[in-house]
């Protein structure tokens, strides 16, 4: 499967539909109206935007929609294309970037150490 990317207003749906695994059509743009204030054709046209991506299913009868993608998988790509766009894909320039504008306590510093020795080859 490509990667799938998702904009900030598709996300939202998005954490809907992973929270409650699956959502009528009318019952999310209620819940977008109330939180976000969308009208409803702009949610149902993000939500049919995702059926096109293949991020969402519609089912009958109710117009049901459900996740096809997992929050974990838009995670791993958001991230790499994190890397890609500011760090070059380098892992360890962003850890330098990001732990250099961080105050870590020695018990956080003794945590990020054992993360890497879980993950050295």
């Amino acid at each position: 499967m490509n990667d799938i990317r998702l904009h900030e207003g598709e996300l939202n749906i998005m954490e809907l539909l992973w929270s409650n695994k699956s959502l009528a059509a009318k019952d999310i743009a209620k819940i977008v109206k109330e939180y976000i204030g969308w009208e409803k054709n702009t949610t149902y046209t993000v939500i049919k935007r995702l059926i096109e991506k293949g991020a969402v299913k519609r089912e009958e009868p109710g117009f049901i929609c459900r996740a096809m993608i997992s929050k974990r998988t838009v995670q791993v790509t958001e991230t790499k294309n994190l890397l890609a766009k500011f760090y070059n894909g380098s892992l360890s320039s962003f850890f330098v970037e990001f732990l250099g504008n961080q105050s870590l306590s020695p018990v956080e510093v003794m945590e990020l150490k054992k993360i890497l020795n879980q993950y050295q080859g």
